[in-house]
């Protein structure tokens, strides 16, 4: 049995899609993003108190990079992995935990427009640095893209699509893809795909992000 713990709009998202598109059986529990992921009980699964966790074969994993890994050998026949030996492997490897380097400035600005309650405490030099960053993430896609043609690798639709391509749909909350012609091509291809429709937020979840996009922000002039 496979159950994957998963908060809407949340790096457990990308698990999520990376199950649909194995198209395995398994069981997601939904939690509300808050300090129930602090409970005793869910601690056992996710020390740190985050999502997602994944309860597999026995096993209990964490880290969403890790995650993927394990899955993409577990289940080899669906093609989205690169197993030891191929000669794509030290790329998929890459691009699959550079989608986390994305995540981290995606982290960051989540923190300073939506979980910091008062203005006194965001930064606007903060927001503009870390959007910034997001920015040459989108570039790095970009030119990889370049490089490969359709997909982040030559042969074709993996995982590190998957990946990253969820770190951008969070990213899109606060920096667009203007500019970057490829990269648009690709993420509206890969956002086509059945499995992707599956893991976004259903009608009734809670949403993290209350807006579509979350501009840079000014301090109030006192």
């Amino acid at each position: 049995m496979i159950i994957l713990h998963h908060c809407p709009q949340t790096r457990s998202m990308r698990s999520l899609w990376l199950l649909n598109e194995l198209g395995v059986e398994f069981t997601t529990v939904v939690h509300p993003f808050g300090k129930n992921l602090r409970d005793p009980s869910y601690l056992k699964l996710s020390p740190a108190g985050r999502v997602p966790a994944l309860e597999i074969d026995g096993e209990r994993l964490f880290e969403t990079g890790a995650i993927t890994e394990y899955l993409c050998e577990r289940f080899p026949e669906a093609g989205l992995g690169r197993l030891p030996g191929d000669p794509e492997r030290a790329q998929w490897l890459m691009w699959v935990h550079f989608s986390e380097t994305i995540s981290q400035h995606i982290a960051a600005l989540t923190q300073q427009h939506i979980m910091l309650y008062d203005d006194t405490m965001r930064s606007p030099v903060v927001m503009k640095l870390e959007a910034a960053r997001l920015r040459k993430c989108y570039e790095a896609v970009e030119t990889r893209l370049g490089e490969t043609g359709d997909y982040l690798l030559k042969s074709g639709f993996s995982a590190v699509d998957t990946s990253v391509g969820h770190a951008v749909y969070m990213g899109l909350h606060f920096a667009k893809l203007e500019g970057l012609p490829r990269t648009e091509a690709w993420y509206a291809r890969i956002t086509e795909r059945a499995a992707f429709k599956a893991s976004l937020p259903k009608g009734e979840e809670e949403m993290l992000y209350r807006q579509a996009f979350y501009p840079a922000w000014e301090r109030p002039a006192s």
